[in-house]
């Protein structure tokens, strides 16, 4: 999304803030955030609203420059990038309109070009990323007022400016990062960046529930090249297999009928502590192995040569990469999925 010269990225709408000025970054229109969730959980009507995976994005030839942004709900942290290089990362408090004052360092400047331009984005390229807070609470929602650069020209990128190829990810709040301590910690952030992908994070932290809405809209975005689906550990106690089945069958047909030839990815649950557990019959545990299963079967269901099926205890091996809640990865778990998941898809493709 292109407004006033500047790149939305990850960005399905720009909203007027309530009770302060500013624009809201939303990963999702109004019409699909309302239809989400359930009677008992209608959680995802306003996880839909976390901006964590949103970018603004320019050029400008301004040395220096600001950027005016408020936290609405919880606090969290702004990452800023010259091109994929971190430049700085600033805590944003709610309650307060905080300006960011940042500076393009010198050193950009005695460095041959070429050597800078390795990366996936062009070191010309300022990305203001919205992180996560650690901690889990409300969520991390940022409205965005105005962008200073002192007279001098700011621009969108160009596209050679950006990766060529991007990815969609949809899932859990695993795939939305959460468990990493920045953003681009997480595991499809992760798995992107090892690909030479931009990303579409579409993670839905405890509201990955596959509704119908999200299915169309999913299928209707026009701007991916591959599509990543972890799908099942949020609906496990709210759904019988075969509800959870026929959901994500109209999901992935949606997703393969509308964009035929785009390779997508299913993932198979990750593995968490309900595949431990000292009880025997614990409906969590059953349902971990007829959630995975139904998923394989949905893949050879399907059986097209562009669905694949990835293993989820195969990108996270090691057990003790999770975090102490046992079920979302630590940053070491995190990275390790993202270098297991990269070279599972890139021997796919």
């Amino acid at each position: 999304m292109i407004v006033n010269d500047l790149e939305f990225h990850n960005v399905a709408e720009l909203e007027q803030a309530h009770g302060v000025s500013g624009l809201l970054l939303q990963r999702f229109p109004q019409k699909v955030r309302y239809a989400l969730g359930t009677e008992t959980r209608p959680n995802g009507r306003y996880v839909a609203e976390q901006s964590t995976g949103c970018e603004i994005r320019f050029v400008t030839e301004a040395r220096i420059l600001r950027v005016v942004m408020t936290a609405t709900l919880g606090e969290g942290d702004i990452v800023i990038y010259n091109g994929d290089y971190v430049h700085s990362v600033h805590r944003l408090v709610p309650g307060r309109v905080h300006t960011l004052q940042l500076e393009k360092h010198a050193r950009f400047g005695e460095v041959h070009k070429q050597a800078l331009e390795t990366g996936r984005f062009s070191s010309d390229v300022w990305r203001i990323g919205i992180s996560r807070n650690y901690e889990a609470g409300i969520g991390f929602q940022v409205a965005f007022h105005h962008l200073e650069t002192f007279g001098h020209v700011y621009r969108p990128p160009h596209a050679h400016e950006l990766p060529s190829q991007t990815m969609l990810a949809y899932g859990s709040s695993i795939t939305h990062g959460s468990g990493a301590t920045v953003h681009h910690n997480a595991y499809i952030q992760q798995t992107a960046r090892r690909l030479g992908y931009d990303l579409l994070n579409k993670g839905l932290g405890g509201s990955c529930l596959c509704e119908a809405e999200i299915a169309d809209f999913l299928a209707e975005q026009p701007a991916w090249d591959i599509a990543v689906l972890e799908l099942g550990v949020n609906m496990r106690d709210l759904f019988t297999t075969e509800e959870f089945t026929s959901r994500a069958r109209y999901l992935i047909n949606q997703i393969v009928t509308k964009n035929i030839g785009k390779p997508v990815f299913l993932i198979t649950l990750f593995p968490n502590s309900s595949d431990h557990l000292v009880s025997e019959d614990n409906p969590l545990t059953n349902a971990n192995k007829q959630f995975s299963q139904s998923i394989r079967d949905l893949h050879r269901e399907f059986a097209l040569p562009h669905l694949h099926l990835i293993e989820g205890h195969e990108v996270l091996n090691d057990f003790s990469a999770l975090a102490a809640d046992l079920i979302h990865p630590s940053d070491y778990g995190h990275i390790i999925m993202g270098e297991r998941l990269a070279q599972r898809i890139a021997e796919k493709l």
